[in-house]
């Protein structure tokens, strides 16, 4: 495994405003890891669907075929390892994050791994080159991020992903009016995930840059409209 800085400016290597000011409870602080590094602590976050969103996200990346695949940010649980052993023998990984502690803790998760490179950088200026991959992969990241950032992050995703590739986003969703958790899970939003509730009330392609066109969007959702997965071939 080779852990990489992403070409970031000195200004970028600062964590980002509203991780330290919003999220430094979930991944800022070392004692977030602690708490959060639990595969069934992820899974009841998820209310017990961290498992088949997770192998949802993974079938509809197209791992079966030989390919360079980014990861949008590190996630808690086993998604990363299992994405790896799920891919075909002679693909590369690259997983970004701006938190070298969530780098650190993925590198700790995962075995050596040649295949396997994690990168220092910001998402909403990567440094790749345009269509350096076949595929990406973004797993509960927009729901944490403002609207200029989710905005730069869905561009610079859509950039460097090549024409005919394939981007997976799997996130919130407003769930249907009857879903018992509609009122407890706009509650806990409200409380702790700030800016989650821009994708109840938008769809995500409104965020794609306007200038952009893209071959095909598939979208679905899950557990009574709570979630929702994106397959967006470029």
């Amino acid at each position: 495994m080779k852990l990489q800085s992403g070409s970031l400016t000195p200004a970028l290597t600062k964590i980002p405003l509203y991780l330290s000011e919003t999220y430094w409870w979930a991944y800022v602080h070392p004692r977030a890891i602690h708490l959060f590094e639990r595969q069934w602590m992820v899974n009841l976050i998820l209310w017990g669907n961290f498992g088949p969103l997770r192998d949802g996200a993974l079938e509809a990346l197209g791992l079966d075929r030989q390919g360079s695949t980014l990861q949008v940010a590190c996630v808690y649980g086993d998604l990363t390892a299992q994405l790896l052993k799920r891919s075909v023998s002679g693909s590369r990984l690259d997983v970004i994050d701006v938190l070298p502690l969530q780098l650190d803790n993925l590198a700790r998760k995962l075995p050596p791994d040649p295949a396997a490179n994690l990168i220092l950088c910001d998402s909403t200026a990567m440094s790749f080159e345009s269509g350096s991959y076949d595929r990406a992969l973004l797993f509960f990241l927009l729901h944490e991020q403002p609207e200029e950032v989710r905005r730069a992050t869905i561009a610079q995703t859509l950039r460097v992903v090549r024409p005919g590739g394939r981007i997976v986003i799997v996130d919130y969703h407003r769930p249907r009016a009857f879903n018992p958790l509609y009122l407890p899970m706009a509650g806990v939003l409200h409380t702790l995930e700030p800016y989650a509730h821009d994708l109840w009330r938008h769809e995500i392609t409104e965020w794609f840059p306007k200038d952009l066109k893209v071959a095909e969007v598939r979208k679905t959702t899950s557990f009574g409209g709570l979630y929702q997965m994106l397959v967006i071939t470029v």
